[in-house]
C-alpha cells in the first residue's frame, strides 16, 4: 500500500515538472547557500588555525618593553633588560615552560663564490625547532654545544639555498656572513609565505650567541620564544614569567614591566572564535532561503489540493482512507523538500569550488553540513507539508466529488 502511495504520489509531481522544479528551487538555494558558506568559512577557521599553528606550538613571546628616562618614554622594544640568563632562568624555574629560545634579528649579506643574496638572520636557540614547530629537509639542527661556543654554524631556508647553492645540497658547504665563514649544517624544510605575505624560507639562523657577539655586538635579547607545556597551561606559563622577571628584573609593585609577554594561544581562541561567529552569521542567513523554500513548497501544495480537489473524492469513494490521502501529499512535500536538498547541496559545492579557486580562498567541505542540510530540507517539506496534507485529508467525499 505504501509503494502505490509513493508511485501516486511521484505521478503527480511528474505531470507538473516545471512547477515542480520552481518548487524546489528555493530549496535548492537555501541548501546550496549554506553548504557553500559553511564550508568556506570553515576554510577559513582551519586557514587561521594553521597560521597561528605554524607560528609555534603553544607559543608566548616574551619581547623587550618600553623604558623611561627623564620623564620621557621610549617606544616598546627599546629595553636592553632581557637577557639569556633569563632564558635559563625560565626553563630552570617556570614549571607551566618546556622550551624557550632566544631570537636576535639581523640583515646580512650571505656571499658564496660568486652568488651573494641579502636575507635576514635569525639568532636562535637549539629549541627554536621545538618552539617554531621548524624542521629541517636535510642536514641536523646545531646542538646546545654549538650555542654554548658560539659556533659559526648556520641552517639555511630553502629560498637562500636556492639563490645561493642551486641544483647542489648546501650542506657541508661554507658561505660568509659579514666576512666570517660560517659551515652549513642543515636546510629548513620549506614554510612558504606567512599569513602578512613574508617569506618563511628566505632567512638564515644561526646559534644566537654567535648572532649577538660577532653579527651583532650587542648582550641583550630582544625577543624570547616560549613554548608552554600544554594550550591549557598558556595562562599559567605567561603568569609565571611575569612573576619571575619581575623579580629578577628588580620591579618593584606598582612599577610598569619592562618587558611584553604576549600569549599566541588567547590570539588564536579570539580569531577562531570571530571567524566562526562570522561562519554561524553568513550560514543563519543562508538558511532563510530555506524557510522562504518551505513556504514555497506549502504554497504549492494548497494549490495542488484545491486543483486536485475531485481527484481526492473520486480515491475515497472508491475506498481510499484518509490515511492514504494525507501520505500521498505528505510525501509530495518530503520529495520536493529532499531532492532540492540533495540538488542543493551538488550546487553548493559546485559554487564553494568555483568560489575557492577564483579568489583563492580556502574551503573545508563538512560531510556533517552535508548530510545536516538534506535532513533538514526533507524535514521541512513535512513541516510545510503537513498542513496542505492534513487539509486534503479531511476533505468530504461527497463535497469534493460535486467540486468543480
Amino acid at each position: 500500500m505504501i509503494a502505490a502511495v509513493i508511485k501516486i504520489a511521484m505521478r503527480a509531481l511528474g505531470r507538473n515538472k516545471a512547477r515542480t522544479f520552481l518548487t524546489m528551487l528555493g530549496i535548492i538555494i537555501g541548501v546550496a547557500s549554506v553548504i557553500a558558506m559553511v564550508s568556506l568559512g570553515q576554510g577559513a577557521q582551519e586557514q587561521v588555525q594553521e597560521q597561528i599553528q605554524s607560528m609555534g606550538t603553544n607559543m608566548l613571546i616574551v619581547s623587550a618593553g618600553s623604558q623611561t628616562s627623564g620623564g620621557l618614554r621610549s617606544g616598546a622594544g627599546t629595553t636592553t633588560t632581557l637577557i639569556p640568563e633569563d632564558v635559563d632562568a625560565l626553563l630552570r624555574e617556570a614549571p607551566a615552560v618546556a622550551a624557550a629560545s632566544p631570537s636576535v634579528h639581523a640583515s646580512v649579506t650571505l656571499v658564496s663564490g660568486s652568488q651573494n643574496w641579502t636575507t635576514r638572520a635569525e639568532g636562535v636557540g637549539s629549541q627554536y625547532p621545538d618552539v617554531r614547530n621548524r624542521t629541517v629537509s636535510s642536514g641536523e639542527f646545531f646542538n646546545e654545544t654549538d650555542v654554548r661556543t658560539a659556533a659559526r654554524v648556520a641552517i639555511v631556508g630553502q629560498t637562500v639555498a636556492n639563490e645561493l647553492f642551486p641544483g647542489m645540497d648546501p650542506v657541508g658547504q661554507t658561505l660568509r656572513v659579514r666576512n666570517l665563514p660560517f659551515r652549513i649544517v642543515g636546510v629548513l624544510q620549506a614554510q612558504g609565505q606567512s599569513q602578512w605575505g613574508q617569506d618563511q624560507d628566505d632567512t638564515i639562523l644561526v646559534p644566537y650567541t654567535t648572532a649577538m657577539k660577532k653579527l651583532m655586538s650587542i648582550t641583550y635579547v630582544p625577543t624570547v620564544y616560549v613554548s608552554a607545556v600544554s594550550s591549557s597551561a598558556t595562562s599559567d606559563a605567561e603568569r609565571q614569567i611575569t612573576e619571575m622577571l619581575r623579580i629578577r628584573h628588580n620591579i618593584r609593585p606598582g612599577q610598569p614591566d619592562d618587558f611584553r609577554v604576549r600569549n599566541l594561544t588567547e590570539v588564536a581562541e579570539a580569531a577562531e572564535a570571530t571567524t566562526r561567529v562570522m561562519t554561524m552569521l553568513l550560514g543563519s542567513i543562508a538558511a532563510v532561503s530555506l524557510l522562504v523554500g518551505g513556504i514555497g513548497i506549502m504554497n504549492i501544495m494548497l494549490v495542488s489540493v484545491t486543483e486536485r480537489t475531485r481527484e481526492i473524492g473520486i480515491r475515497m469513494a472508491v475506498g481510499a482512507r484518509s490515511k492514504h490521502v494525507q501520505a500521498q501529499f505528505l510525501i509530495e512535500s518530503v520529495v520536493l523538500g529532499l531532492a532540492g536538498g540533495l540538488a542543493g547541496i551538488v550546487m553548493g559545492l559546485g559554487v564553494s569550488a568555483l568560489l575557492s579557486a577564483a579568489f583563492g580562498w580556502p574551503q573545508s567541505i563538512s560531510p556533517l553540513a552535508a548530510v545536516g542540510s538534506a535532513l533538514f530540507s526533507m524535514a521541512i517539506g513535512v513541516f510545510f507539508g503537513y498542513y496542505p496534507a492534513k487539509k486534503a485529508a479531511n476533505l468530504d467525499p461527497i463535497e469534493a466529488l460535486r467540486f468543480e
